[in-house]
C-alpha cells in the first residue's frame, strides 16, 4: 500500500461512490491533533465554474514556475509534465487548517503553534492512505498561490490553505512515480535522510 501510494494526475472518468468519500472523511478526521485541536477543515468543490478558476489560475502559476528553470532542456521537460488533475479528477476538495480553533483550548500550540498545520497534513495522510485501500488516487497540487486561492473560495481569514486534492480513480496503477518515469527525479536511498547525533 505505501509503495503504490502515488501523486496521481490521471484519472478514470468514473465518479467515486459517495459512500466512500464520506468514509474517507470519516478516516481522515481520525488522525491525531495537537491538543485534540482537529483544525482541520474539508471544503469539496462541486461547482463546474470554480474548478475551471482554479485550473486557469494554476496553469497560469506553472507557466511563472517554469521560469525558474535557465536550462532550455530542463524548462520544457518541466512544460511537458501533466502537473494536476484539476480538470478531470471526479473529485476536488481544498483542505484547510484553522489556524484559531475553539478545540483544543490553545493546548501544544504555545512554542509551535504550526503543529496545527501539521496535524491537518496528518488527516490529509490517513485521507489518501484510506484512499488508497480502495483504489482511489489522490494528487496533492502545489503549484498555486494559497491566498489567491482562499480568496477564490471565500473561507474564513483565520484558515489556511494546507492542500488542494485531486481524488479519483487512476487510469493507470504503476509502482514507479511518474516524475521518475518521466525522467525529473528518481526516489533516492531512504537512509541517506536519516542521521545520528
Amino acid at each position: 500500500m505505501l509503495h503504490w501510494r502515488r501523486d496521481v494526475r490521471h484519472f478514470e472518468a468514473r465518479p467515486v461512490p459517495e459512500a466512500d468519500m464520506r468514509d474517507l472523511l470519516r478516516c481522515a478526521c481520525l488522525a491525531p491533533s495537537v491538543g485534540n485541536a482537529q483544525p482541520w477543515r474539508f471544503l469539496r468543490l462541486r461547482s463546474p465554474q470554480v474548478r475551471a478558476m482554479l485550473a486557469d489560475h494554476i496553469d497560469a502559476a506553472s507557466g511563472r514556475a517554469s521560469e525558474r528553470y535557465v536550462d532550455d532542456a530542463q524548462r520544457d521537460q518541466y512544460r511537458a509534465l501533466k502537473l494536476h488533475g484539476v480538470r478531470d479528477a471526479p473529485e476536488l476538495m481544498a483542505i484547510f487548517c484553522d489556524d484559531a480553533p475553539s478545540a483544543g483550548h490553545g493546548l501544544g500550540i504555545a512554542t509551535m503553534p504550526e503543529m496545527l498545520r501539521y496535524s491537518t497534513v496528518l488527516a490529509i495522510h490517513n485521507l489518501w492512505l484510506a484512499a488508497r485501500v480502495r483504489g482511489i488516487g489522490v494528487g496533492w497540487v502545489s503549484i498555486l498561490e494559497p491566498q489567491a486561492v482562499s480568496a477564490l473560495l471565500d473561507v474564513p481569514a483565520h484558515w489556511s490553505l494546507i492542500a488542494l486534492l485531486c481524488i479519483g480513480y487512476p487510469a493507470e496503477q504503476c509502482p514507479t512515480p511518474e516524475l521518475e518515469r518521466r525522467g525529473w527525479q528518481a526516489r533516492e536511498p531512504w537512509s541517506e535522510r536519516v542521521f545520528d547525533r
